[in-house]
């Protein structure tokens, strides 16, 4: 992170990237002696609420990011930033999006935990949109020229006053990643599940084993002798939506050997904050892939040095397929199907999970067909990830392809259900045992 002294010292030399967090109230003059070569931008975590009208003088700048600042209107001058691709404003107390303030290149916006009552129509204009967070505001809809954003892969309107998700809105050919959870118009089924309770008292915190956007996951014993998973919700509203919301899924989600088993309720943290307890995790499983880069946007990244046999990778998607199969069985859509909440060890058991953008839904409803077809495309760019990294060219293979590609299809209802892939996943497991 560079300082303001650094750069009016002229001491950080053709940067691409600045990061300046020292409670501004004002645009950095100085900044304006990198136009030629800044390309990411970070100011968040300062008090600035306006930005300079010559903003478009930044013409490599790809990537900005303003959170947790004081803005109230979205900056229009944005919107002439030529390579801008990338925007962030979570946490601020921005109430309006004015027309045509949106760069027509956007890729991926985020506007987390502001006051936004509405989009702008113009939103419809933004061709190359893939990433949509809008999750902590108070849309009570969305504008149908949403629906032009053809290539929109993942959206977050959780929390927010939707009374009703458009049908228009869950059929959009490359849709895969959907939290609608925390809005008036939210299925809330009626049956609850009820654990037994741990209090606080009796845990002993060992190790945190990770960190995500809704809580933090630490290894713990309770009473000093049995070893376990602890998951602390961090209480407030999160890209994905309320933690509350999560918690409410995690509790409906069944025993499943690929779902990682809840074993109690926290009672009486001493922060008031609301937490799990989880069957520990043997060490020798690992993530299957990392979050999404700026680069990649929607997909997953990779190592270059991870490579799987056809078998294991067979082993790894059926395991998948069956806990989200389950999940759909009870009325729960994912929302964030991915390989990065996808733990694995080298026999190719695999443990799925993170149900921060789950959303409950009615099977009985008009809607259910399309959202569960939602998590099969998801579940078909799942299986192409897993697909590249296998290592050798087993003939088998041509089966995995198949199954992305159908469940890939830009026409919804063309795509199979979970029950359909399951069925033709048989096949494919039985060819992998003769590897």
């Amino acid at each position: 992170m560079a300082t303001l002294e650094e750069l009016i010292a002229g001491k950080i030399l053709n940067p691409k990237k600045i990061t300046l967090s020292e409670g501004l109230s004002e645009f950095p003059s100085v900044l304006y002696d990198y136009v030629n070569t800044l390309e990411i931008l970070d100011l968040s975590g300062n008090n600035l609420s306006e930005l300079p009208e010559d903003l478009y003088r930044f013409t490599k700048l790809k990537i900005a990011f303003f959170s947790q600042n004081k803005f109230t209107i979205f900056p229009k001058q944005l919107a002439k930033c030529p390579s801008l691709t990338m925007i962030g404003f979570k946490s601020n107390q921005i109430v309006e999006i004015p027309e045509d303030a949106l760069p027509l290149h956007i890729q991926w916006l985020t506007l987390t935990d502001n006051r936004i009552e509405k989009l702008p129509k113009s939103i419809g204009k933004c061709a190359y949109l893939q990433k949509c967070m809008l999750a902590g505001n108070r849309l009570q809809e969305l504008p149908e020229e949403l629906a032009q954003c053809k290539n929109l892969e993942l959206l977050r309107i959780s929390a927010n006053q939707l009374t009703k998700i458009p049908t228009w809105l869950i059929q959009m050919p490359k849709l895969s990643w959907l939290a609608f959870s925390g809005n008036p118009a939210t299925y809330i089924p009626k049956n609850e599940v009820q654990l037994p309770s741990i209090d606080w008292s009796r845990i002993q915190i060992k190790q945190q084993l990770g960190e995500g956007a809704s809580g933090v996951i630490s290894k713990a014993t309770i009473d000093g002798e049995n070893e376990v998973a602890i998951k602390i919700f961090k209480g407030e509203v999160t890209s994905d939506g309320y933690p509350q919301d999560e918690l409410a899924t995690c509790l409906s989600t069944g025993l499943h050997e690929n779902i990682v088993p809840l074993q109690a309720i926290i009672t009486n943290h001493p922060e008031g904050k609301q937490g799990i307890v989880m069957e520990l995790i043997p060490s020798d499983f690992k993530n299957l892939g990392q979050p999404p880069s700026f680069e990649t946007c929607t997909r997953d990244v990779f190592p270059i040095t991870q490579k799987l046999t056809y078998a294991q990778g067979v082993e790894i998607l059926h395991g998948v397929l069956q806990a989200v199969k389950q999940l759909h069985d009870r009325g729960i859509m994912h929302g964030d199907l991915y390989a990065h909440n996808t733990l694995y060890n080298d026999f190719g058991k695999a443990y799925f999970g993170d149900f921060g953008a789950a959303t409950f839904y009615d099977k009985n409803s008009e809607e259910a067909p399309f959202l569960e077809r939602l998590d099969v495309r998801a579940f078909g760019c799942l299986v192409q990830d897993v697909f590249l990294q296998i290592q050798n060219n087993y003939a088998g293979k041509k089966a995995l392809k198949y199954i992305f590609q159908e469940c890939m299809q830009d026409e919804l209802m063309c795509r199979p259900t979970f029950e359909q892939v399951a069925y033709f996943f048989e096949g494919v497991v039985l060819d992998s045992h003769f590897e």
